[in-house]
């Protein structure tokens, strides 16, 4: 509001103090409307299901009169792809590495920092980020790892890499999510590749070694509702998944480990971002501000078991959970990690063809 500012000082002195009184009236609600949301009824917040609870939505509508409405989604591509079609989206959590092309399709808006002062606590170590130089369309908000959850009390202790996988002793006992990019990156892994290949070459050998592992796997969806139970029966032994995955099974069964293969896990980051398609775009801005404050980070930490970007938050978090090395891995884990790099337009065509010759080969 710099412009209403110098047009104060501009007010003639004829007129006395009820023209200046006047003008600050007029400053004072034009700055009022400009830091205030416009009003509202409601904002449709797209994420994975366990991502934000309940609880604080309805604070968010308590305190701003604004609904906030939850639709999910199952696997990141199904999150690009809804989109790109400018589906009615406000906030939305995207993994890091699709944020390039997005941003390149002028899918995303630019983010006013003016009405999310609390992006101040965010970590430095996850702002500025190759994928979004300076923070323009995201704030980061979610991080994690990916690794095997393996019945130690079935198999012992023998599975070490991601490699293990084709080992056949274990044919049949395998549960795999079905999150394309995930499942060809630990392939390419276990092949010696970079998790991040675009190599056509090498995305052929790993086409040809997901085909081979495709008749010793179960092939199940990513809520951990759906998957874990079949790993807590027996009919599973080992379980790709993530933290939120471990806290769950290794509740109901502590035999049941999270391993780092040695190839190296993957870390994942996530996003809040707001599509160029939303007409509330302001109002979202102040529900990831609200999402952002120490208390309510710590709410949803505690809630879905997943680490946070939110520094402010982590004294606020039960500390069974900030202390668990699962959750939030140690520095010396992270910096052996691979993250997952943007595609070019000729590697997510590879990536999509390698995700459609696998489907269309399973049984």
């Amino acid at each position: 509001m710099r412009n209403e500012t110098a047009r104060v000082r501009t007010i003639p002195k004829s007129g006395g103090w009820v023209a200046v009184l006047g003008a600050l009236l007029i400053l004072t609600a034009s700055m009022t409307a400009c830091d205030k949301p416009p009003p509202v009824k409601e904002l449709v917040f797209y994420s994975w299901a366990e991502y934000v609870s309940q609880a604080a939505f309805d604070a968010f509508e308590r305190e701003f009169g604004v609904k906030v409405i939850l639709v999910t989604y199952q696997s990141s591509e199904e999150a690009v792809e809804n989109i790109r079609a400018d589906k009615p989206y406000d906030v939305v959590a995207v993994d890091s590495d699709y944020i390039p092309a997005l941003v390149a399709e002028r899918r995303l808006a630019e983010i006013d920092f003016r009405h999310v002062p609390n992006f101040k606590n965010i970590s430095a170590n996850f702002r500025d980020l190759a994928t979004d130089p300076g923070n323009r369309h995201t704030v980061p908000c979610n991080y994690g790892t990916t690794g095997l959850l393996v019945r130690t009390d079935l198999i012992g202790n023998v599975v070490t890499r991601w490699a293990d996988l084709w080992d056949p002793r274990y044919a049949g006992r395998i549960g795999l999510r079905a999150q394309p990019r995930e499942l060809i990156a630990f392939t390419l892994l276990s092949l010696g590749y970079s998790l991040n290949s675009e190599s056509p070459q090498e995305l052929d050998a790993a086409l040809e070694r997901l085909l081979e592992l495709k008749r010793s796997v179960v092939l199940l969806p990513p809520e951990t509702e759906s998957s874990v139970p079949r790993l807590l029966s027996g009919e599973l032994a080992i379980l790709h998944g993530w933290p939120e995955d471990y806290k769950v099974a290794h509740q109901a069964n502590p035999a049941i480990a999270y391993l780092y293969p040695q190839e190296g896990t993957a870390l994942w980051v996530d996003n809040y971002v707001i599509p160029t398609s939303s007409p509330r775009k302001q109002t979202a801005e102040a529900l990831i501000n609200f999402l952002l404050r120490p208390e309510i980070g710590a709410q949803l930490v505690n809630y879905s078991r997943i680490a946070t970007a939110n520094e402010a938050a982590l004294p606020l978090i039960q500390p069974e959970i900030r202390d668990d090395p699962v959750i939030f891995p140690s520095i010396d884990l992270l910096r052996k990690s691979h993250f997952y790099a943007p595609l070019g337009p000729e590697g997510e065509r590879l990536y999509a063809d390698v995700w459609a010759q696998f489907m269309a080969a399973w049984p």
